[in-house]
């Protein structure tokens, strides 16, 4: 691929969440050309691609024939993720999929290998890992400052959302949690689950017991009946033998303390350093790795796998607690 050449990307998807946030950063970035939005409705397309001046498809064929992306994000409500972005893998276009991947594990595996049999570059949107606290925790633990590790703690809550499944708040949002806990302290080996349903919507809160392969052992605590207006509404706690470390509301904080000191070390982003700051902005330092990625011809850093595996781990949580036992994971 040519090094100097823009990339066009047609974005699939008109919501007022992560359909604008992919529109708004393709058009941005100096070595991306954002040509096209494909939408469900005529007129939410229609209005998207005014807001960009470029051209809105409901049709894939269409957009195709015309178009000729290089790469396109799916951004479409959660549930409805799966035919779309079986016709884009089979069209043979390379893709970036929003998360939960889907949410049956038998789509997953056909998307996975239909994408296998065609080569096709397949990446998924787990930006929580490209946060600053995130990227200083991961680098923390790589380099020993904890030491072997005995427990790390996850916990998320906020408003429920408009999804009709019940375990949404299990598979479209504590998927971060099951990702971003294996992405810092590996492999989780078995899972122990409570849950309720509080609102009569499905199981709406949960508490996760998890071991890890290590030996170290973990919980994630995910909740719809709490608020995103509450302070620390995100929490993760690392505990190891030599120190330990916090991350507060995914962007706000890092705090590392070694053990038996009373003093901490903290980052927490500047007054000039809106980037960091912004809870939106750690998507585009995502895309700043998976569009180097895509332009070398390498494997997207977060690859869809890594949603099938977050995915195989809530079914995990959902038969533990469907049959009281641990579960392997």
């Amino acid at each position: 691929m040519d090094a100097h050449r823009k990339l066009k990307v047609a974005v699939v998807g008109t919501g007022e969440w992560w359909g604008y946030q992919h529109a708004r950063l393709y058009h941005s970035r100096p070595d991306t050309e954002l040509v096209a939005i494909l939408g469900r409705s005529q007129d939410k397309t229609e209005a998207r691609a005014a807001e960009f001046s470029i051209n809105g498809y409901t049709q894939l064929e269409a957009l195709l024939d015309a178009e000729q992306p290089d790469l396109m994000p799916v951004c479409l409500p959660n549930e409805a993720h799966y035919e779309t972005t079986l016709a884009i893998i089979r069209a043979g276009v390379p893709l970036l999929v929003e998360k939960p991947l889907v949410f049956d594990l038998e789509q997953a595996d056909s998307l996975l290998a239909e994408a296998a049999e065609r080569d096709l570059w397949f990446g998924l949107n787990f930006n929580h890992r490209y946060a600053v606290p995130v990227q200083r925790a991961k680098a923390a633990i790589e380099a020993g400052d904890l030491g072997p590790l005995s427990f790390a703690t996850w916990r998320f809550g906020g408003e429920i959302g408009t999804s009709e499944h019940p375990q949404a708040n299990l598979i479209e949002t504590q998927c971060h949690g099951l990702d971003m806990l294996e992405y810092l302290c590996g492999p989780i080996a078995s899972v122990s689950a409570e849950m309720t349903d509080p609102q009569g919507r499905g199981y709406t809160t949960m508490v996760v017991a998890l071991r890890f392969a290590s030996g170290a052992v973990g919980s994630l605590v995910g909740s719809y009946d709490s608020s995103y207006a509450y302070p620390n509404t995100h929490m993760v706690e690392v505990n190891g033998r030599d120190g330990r470390l916090l991350i507060e509301d995914t962007v706000r904080r890092y705090t590392f303390n070694r053990a038996g000191d009373e003093t901490a070390q903290v980052w927490q982003a500047g007054y000039f350093n809106d980037r960091e700051r912004e809870f939106h902005k750690i998507f585009d330092r995502h895309a700043d790795a998976y569009l180097a990625a895509f332009r070398a011809g390498e494997e997207p850093p977060v690859h869809a796998r890594a949603g099938r595996r977050a995915l195989a781990l809530a079914h995990a949580i959902i038969e533990s607690f469907e049959t009281g036992r641990r579960i392997t994971a």
